[in-house]
């Protein structure tokens, strides 16, 4: 599959716009695997992402992937996200990351904010050069320390923390899925779902945790969740969110792709599937998450979903289960219930 905002990334190194330095290693953030890898040897790369799937597809490919570094780098190439204070932070982390006199170079998609991106770039450390390609924009600064805007880098730094939401219930941050408040569709869910739930249970994109929060809470024959989540930056905010919980019930935070397939059984199963990528509908997603847990859920087992009320999950729900059932159909969202998994 083409990556756009990753062949327009190498775009400056290619055309020798930017030489690649003849010594030292380069610092990828956000990092994901293409054909454009290529113009850096794997040894000089050094990655960093927190997507489940892309990780996992570096490390097969061989590429050194690191959780954090303090380390200072002659050339940081980043892929900012669309979320502004998230993309904020990461350009700050790029250019705290650089040696003096390095360079930082970041690809935006055109319809994901790039023009935004390139003039946060340039409000922090300057702008040298700027190329468009593939509906993308790729930008890049020298970096002076002298010149940096050091309270703006350390303010943008901070944008990433953890803070409180809902009066304090939650922590989280942005970038993560329904950041600020709890979404209203997992609301609706969690109000549906039967005090009756019981045995062992999985939580399919689980987020910061609310599901899992609501499922304890709310349903006492249960004897554990598993969260599965594939945004590392999420799961580490569900672990903090629900430690109180697992000292009520056992709960494994699992940091996985999802559409891959689930690694134990279960009696039931929770799920509000994301269905989009950037402004793009993605029926295919939610579509995964259904057949992963179809095939994870024991005879008897049963599928709680949820899913905005356009989303043509019926045909896909019919071809893994006998039998589901639309419980609840307002607000724009509608609760399903299935059963009967067809292995």
């Amino acid at each position: 599959m083409i990556d756009p905002a990753l062949e327009t990334l190498f775009l400056p190194l290619v055309n020798e716009a930017i030489e690649i330095p003849a010594e030292g290693k380069t610092l990828f953030l956000r990092a994901r695997l293409g054909s454009a890898l290529r113009d850096i040897p794997s040894e000089r790369l050094v990655c960093q992402q927190t997507f489940a799937p892309d990780a996992s597809a570096l490390t097969r490919a061989g590429y050194e992937l690191v959780e954090d570094t303090q380390d200072e780098f002659p050339l940081v190439l980043v892929l900012p996200p669309r979320q502004r204070q998230e993309a904020r932070a990461l350009l700050a982390e790029a250019v705290a990351r650089t040696k003096d006199g390095g360079i930082v170079i970041a690809s935006v998609a055109n319809t994901e904010g790039a023009k935004t991106c390139e003039a946060d770039l340039a409000q922090l450390a300057g702008c040298s050069g700027k190329l468009s390609k593939n509906k993308c924009r790729v930008f890049w600064t020298q970096v002076n320390k002298a010149e940096v805007n050091a309270d703006l880098l350390e303010s943008w730094l901070a944008l990433d923390a953890p803070r409180e939401i809902e009066g304090g219930r939650y922590m989280s941050r942005p970038g993560v899925f329904s950041w600020d408040h709890i979404d209203p569709a997992s609301q609706l869910l969690a109000e549906s779902l039967p005090e009756n739930l019981y045995g062992k249970g999985a939580d399919l994109g689980a987020g910061l945790g609310y599901l899992a929060d609501e499922v304890v809470t709310r349903c006492p024959k249960i004897v554990g969740v598993d969260l599965y989540e594939a945004e590392k930056r999420s799961l580490d905010l569900a672990k903090q969110n629900l430690a109180e919980q697992g000292k009520k019930k056992p709960l494994d935070f699992i940091w996985a792709d999802i559409t891959a397939g689930l690694k134990r059984n279960y009696d039931f199963v929770v799920m509000n599937p994301p269905f989009h990528t950037g402004k793009a509908d993605r029926n295919d997603l939610g579509q995964a998450f259904i057949r992963a847990a179809s095939q994870a859920l024991r005879p008897g087992g049963v599928l709680w979903m949820v899913a905005n009320r356009h989303l043509p999950y019926e045909a896909t729900l019919d071809k893994f289960f006998e039998s589901f059932e639309i419980i609840r159909d307002e607000k724009g969202y509608k609760v399903i219930q299935a059963t009967k998994a067809r292995k």
